[in-house]
């Protein structure tokens, strides 16, 4: 087994995987059932051809999702990581570009949501502590729904020196909190933007938040205290997208 591979499961995530020329998926394990749907989804390529595929019982399938309290729903594979991309790179190739970031969340279910709600509204990428990103969950890809295959993933090894190296190359960092000054609906969201996301228990850590330029916030009922990040992101990704139009 290559040391750097790692198993999926899911109907989503797993065909995603299929469909990404990038992907080099190693293995796939599928029940007959979840087969014949991956030739009905994909009728004019076969999705499956000079792959590895080894047919299970949904029983016999159970050992690779029961740990984390997954539906495997019939579809398990054994994949490569992507090549990272590189931020430095990235940057010089683009304008107007929108990056989140994520300080402190590490919890796989909800940057795997953050990641879906990136990739359906055309979010550039998102930024992340390399130490801190759990990049084999079988959770994250799950909840991603497929969308890990469509969303670039910059891990950095350090947040606040490359939030100070992206708004020395005319980014803005806008910190969103409950407390923040403004309706995030009220910013122009022109040039380069860098949303930044702190986790749903403490926030952003103090010493990152003062490279944010400005603090806003979502302006939601005052008898809900908050809401989860995942759907605080999706709020905001769409009227990002809206805004594009």
């Amino acid at each position: 087994m290559n040391k750097s591979s790692f198993f999926i499961v899911g109907q989503h995530a797993v065909i995603e995987a299929l469909k990404n020329p990038k992907r080099k998926v190693l293995r796939v394990f599928l029940t007959e059932e979840s087969k014949k749907k991956i030739h009905r989804k994909s009728p004019n390529k076969d999705l499956l051809k000079d792959l590895k595929i080894y047919f299970k019982t949904k029983k016999e399938l159970d050992k690779y999702s029961t740990k984390e309290n997954l539906l495997h729903q019939g579809y398990v594979a054994e994949i490569e990581h992507l090549e990272k991309p590189i931020l430095k790179e990235f940057i010089k190739r683009d304008k107007n570009i929108t990056f989140v970031c994520l300080d402190g969340v590490t919890d796989p279910r909800n940057i795997g949501s953050l990641v879906r709600s990136a990739a359906s509204f055309d979010i550039d990428g998102i930024i992340v502590k390399e130490r801190h990103f759990p990049n084999e969950s079988k959770l994250l890809y799950k909840a991603a729904s497929g969308a890990m295959e469509y969303i670039n993933i910059f891990e950095v090894s350090n947040i606040n020196s490359t939030l100070k190296n992206l708004k020395d190359k005319n980014f803005w960092v806008y910190g969103f909190d409950g407390n923040g000054d403004k309706n995030f609906t009220n910013i122009d969201w022109k040039g380069n933007n860098i949303l930044l996301f702190g986790s749903e228990g403490s926030g952003m850590h103090n010493h990152t938040s003062k490279y944010a330029d400005f603090l806003v916030k979502i302006d939601i009922n005052k008898k809900i205290e908050s809401l989860n990040i995942s759907n605080s992101a999706a709020i905001v990704f769409h009227h990002l997208s809206y805004l594009k139009k």
